[in-house]
């Protein structure tokens, strides 16, 4: 039986998608062999990268899409999501961005997920329901995908979606922050960190039953969820959190 033939492609990934590759991947043009014809986009995955992170393909100086298939000798380099670049006359290979700006994250970023409320940032939090359940629900919702499973990023349903690189929560709120430029899109402590929902001012009057004593003697000012009902005041922790989101901030002005 004559065995089958290999071809080889060469590819090149750029900036952050480096972070999905072996050191000796990184940076560099590397062979890749293949068999029969793969499109480029199952190509990058099995290399390791979620095609969710990509947002420009070329194939020897040319712009392709995802169902772009592969032939012996291609020279491919694969680019992120850019920010600042103007790139008008090159295929984009990810829909339109979301206009209003929402999150899900899974089960292993539900710190995250407090920090990302603390900045007003409208995040849904997913403990214990499958991939699945999780793509679907973003999908209805318009959310994008937050999670530390690469594997989850790279089911074809999935249109926005990001790795978080850190395992560190306030480096994980900073490194988010960055990724979709939202700094001037911060609006504090106007969201319930126990449900997601909106948290307004209320007379103080109208909630002396719900406070201890002590509470009552040392603060004049409280919000109250819409939707749980819980209280918050400028305690300690408030004043902890504020220094979280201040240095977040600063850190993506820089």
């Amino acid at each position: 039986m004559k065995p089958r033939s290999y071809h080889l492609a060469h590819f090149r990934f750029y900036e952050e998608l480096n972070d999905f590759l072996p050191a000796d991947r990184k940076k560099v043009l590397f062979p890749w062999a293949f068999q029969g014809n793969p499109s480029v986009k199952s190509a990058i995955e099995a290399i390791g990268v979620p095609h969710v992170e990509v947002d420009l393909i070329l194939i020897n100086s040319q712009p392709v899409d995802f169902s772009h298939k592969i032939r012996n000798g291609d020279s491919i380099s694969v680019y992120p999501v850019f920010e600042s670049f103007d790139l008008a006359s090159v295929s984009h290979l990810r829909q339109k961005p979301l206009r209003d700006l929402k999150f899900i994250a899974d089960a292993h970023l539900g710190k995250l997920t407090k920090y990302m409320r603390l900045c007003g940032l409208d995040t849904s939090f997913m403990t214990h329901q499958h991939d699945h359940e999780i793509i679907n629900l973003a999908l209805q919702e318009k959310r994008v995908i937050l999670t530390r499973d690469r594997e989850m990023l790279k089911n074809g349903k999935v249109t926005h979606g990001y790795w978080v690189r850190s395992e560190i929560p306030r480096e994980q709120i900073k490194e988010v922050i960055s990724r979709f430029d939202l700094t001037n899109c911060l609006l504090p402590y106007s969201r319930c960190l126990v449900c997601n929902n909106a948290i307004v001012e209320v007379a103080k009057e109208s909630i002396l039953s719900q406070l201890l004593p002590e509470t009552i003697k040392c603060f004049n000012e409280y919000w109250k969820c819409v939707n749980c009902g819980r209280i918050y005041w400028k305690g300690s922790h408030w004043e902890r959190m504020r220094g979280m989101v201040e240095e977040s901030q600063v850190t993506n002005h820089q």
